[in-house]
């Protein structure tokens, strides 16, 4: 598709989960756009954005989902130039986060000034349909370089795409959050080779993992019981290191799109335990963004 897409025709009534949130809900992942004119794709991007999926909607989406803290994560349609992110936080304000994209492209003093913005971690695209994969080398580079800064490193990657990975992260000694967990398939469950790998990996202290995009990859109808069932198991194997994201706006979706609602309420399902639900929606992001 080669023009800007509506978000405005894709979107579902916005609607409060119940029960509300709790107290400083944390939604870790949303992607904002704009005017293509301000915040120009970059050449080769996977996609092509809707532009009227902004920070303000993002904001309203969240205040009425009852969110409290949010974390704005640079899209690969913008790559480096991080224009639209600083914009997003200093619209958001101080309850909100951002992770940028770093490469070698990326100058010290940009990194700097990400930080002050409010940026605490850099996110991988390994995921090869993206092209923007870095290579391990460059990797390495960008993970010496976000170490000084307390940044956690967000790995994006597809299913056996991991295989390629676990040596290249074998020795991080800095936070590593495995994104939307995996894109494993959930009808292999938690016994299939990779999922199995990363409980094995998520024993580590630096080792978290996203619960995201369950409704995209669920067998099952909404309201994607097997999903709940899969991400479940993901954060009681994963307690204090388990986080949990909308995804909003829901880019190159191929099913009836949800309500945000509704995927707070799939994660309710998947931890119906108050004091595990309390951990994912705000202990732990707290921890890892530094919100505290």
């Amino acid at each position: 598709m080669s023009t800007i897409e509506s978000f405005a025709k894709f979107r579902t009534d916005l609607a409060s989960p119940t029960p509300p949130l709790p107290p400083d809900a944390c939604d870790c992942q949303v992607h904002v756009f704009g005017d293509p004119a301000r915040y120009p794709p970059r050449p080769g991007c996977a996609y092509q954005p809707f532009a009227d999926a902004t920070i303000e909607a993002a904001l309203s989406m969240h205040a009425v989902l009852g969110v409290n803290r949010g974390v704005i994560v640079q899209s690969t349609v913008h790559g480096t130039d991080h224009t639209i992110l600083y914009d997003a936080l200093a619209t958001a304000g101080r309850d909100y986060r951002g992770v940028a994209i770093v490469t070698d492209a990326i100058t010290d003093a940009e990194l700097q000034r990400l930080h002050d913005a409010g940026v605490r971690g850099a996110r991988f695209n390994f995921w090869k349909q993206l092209n923007i994969a870095p290579s391990p080398s460059e990797f390495r580079r960008s993970v010496a370089r976000i170490k000084q800064f307390g940044w956690l490193a967000k790995i994006h990657a597809s299913r056996d795409e991991w295989n390629e990975l676990f040596p290249l992260l074998r020795d991080l000694d800095v936070p590593i959050v495995i994104d939307h967990f995996g894109h494993l398939d959930i009808r292999a469950g938690l016994d299939q080779p990779i999922a199995k790998a990363f409980l094995e990996r998520l024993r580590a202290e630096n080792w978290w993992i996203m619960v995201s995009n369950g409704d995209r990859y669920a067998a099952d109808a909404k309201p994607w019981n097997d999903a709940a069932s899969f991400i479940g198991g993901i954060a009681a194997a994963a307690p204090d290191r388990t986080i949990w994201s909308t995804d909003w706006p829901h880019v190159q979706y191929q099913k009836a799109m949800p309500t945000d609602a509704e995927l707070v309420e799939l994660l309710y399902r998947a931890t119906p335990d108050p004091e595990l639900r309390r951990k994912v929606l705000t202990a732990n992001p707290a921890k890892l963004f530094d919100f505290n």
